[in-house]
This record gives structure tokens, C-alpha cells and sequence, in this order.
């Protein structure tokens, strides 16, 4: 009896319409290595220092160090990637500062995703790079200054090279 249930609720649906471009756009939210999607604005590690004090430090602690068993470290682990407690944070691991303000737009805070205008994002994410000594304090991170910061573990990736995958770095 369930199951005609809601095989009649599936049946009832509207037939729905296929989306528009403008729709398509104004949800194609991605950010590729290179900078490319990146919206303009900008910030730095202290305005990001207020703002992850507000919307991140309740999860990831103070100075990005994590919750253990609950939230990641972003903070950290350098040099531990090639022994046997590896230590996967955006200092050690990330490859690419353009990945990072993507994840942060998309996912972040946690229980209020993509709330976070572009100016937010850029503070915030030049604050984790500060948090590693990535970037300096006052370094202005925008659409164009982001992809040129060179992440520690940029080079710690192999490209696939099989001959079915057409990637590129």
C-alpha cells in the first residue's frame, strides 16, 4: 500500500522545465586554480581576523588548531605529510588559495552555507593563509592577488595520466 502511495505522490509532480541560461549562471558558482569564477572584491587577514572570530572559531577553534574527532585543523602539519600521522590542513596539503575561497563560499560556516558575501570570503581566507604563514597580515587577497599565492604543497599532486583523463595542470 506504501509503495502506490508514493509511486501516486511521484506520478502527481509536476513536469517541471528545464532551466534557463541565466538560472544555469546565476548558480554556477565555480572557481577554478587559475582564479577563473572568482567575483571581484577583496580583503585581508585582519578584517578576516573579526569575521573568523565570528563565523569559524566555534567550530575550528581560535587559531584554526580544530576540534579533534569533530572539525578539521586548518592550521598546521607541515613537514608531517610523508610520515606516518600525516597532518591534512590548507598549510600542508591544499594545493591551490583559490581552492580554499571556493570551499569557504560554498560550505561555509557550516550551518549557514554561502551566506558570506565575496568580500567575507577573501578576508577570511587570506586570515587561514595568515593562520600558516602563507601570506602576510595586511597582503590584500582579491580576484587577482588570490591565484598567485603559491600554496607549500602545490606540486604535491601527479597528474593523472591516463589516457582517458584530459586534464591539464
Amino acid at each position: 500500500m506504501y509503495s502506490l502511495m508514493l509511486l501516486g505522490a511521484l506520478w502527481a509532480q509536476p513536469a517541471g522545465r528545464p532551466a534557463t541560461a541565466e538560472e544555469i549562471r546565476a548558480r554556477d558558482i565555480t572557481v577554478f586554480p587559475n582564479g577563473a569564477g572568482l567575483p571581484a572584491g577583496g580583503g585581508d587577514a585582519v578584517k578576516g581576523a573579526k569575521i573568523y572570530e565570528s563565523r569559524c572559531a566555534l567550530c575550528h577553534n581560535k587559531r584554526g588548531e580544530g576540534k579533534a574527532g569533530e572539525y578539521p585543523a586548518l592550521v598546521g602539519g607541515r613537514g608531517t605529510l610523508a610520515t606516518k600521522a600525516p597532518k591534512k590542513t590548507v598549510g600542508s596539503y591544499w594545493p591551490y588559495a583559490t581552492t580554499l575561497w571556493d570551499y569557504i563560499n560554498r560550505a561555509m560556516p557550516f550551518h549557514q552555507p554561502r551566506m558570506l558575501p565575496p568580500n567575507d570570503v577573501y578576508s577570511v581566507t587570506a586570515y587561514i593563509l595568515f593562520l600558516n604563514g602563507i601570506v602576510a597580515e595586511t597582503e590584500p587577497m582579491n580576484e587577482r592577488t588570490l591565484p598567485a599565492v603559491r600554496m607549500p604543497n602545490r606540486d604535491g599532486f601527479i597528474p593523472d595520466a591516463r589516457p582517458d583523463v584530459k586534464a591539464r595542470r
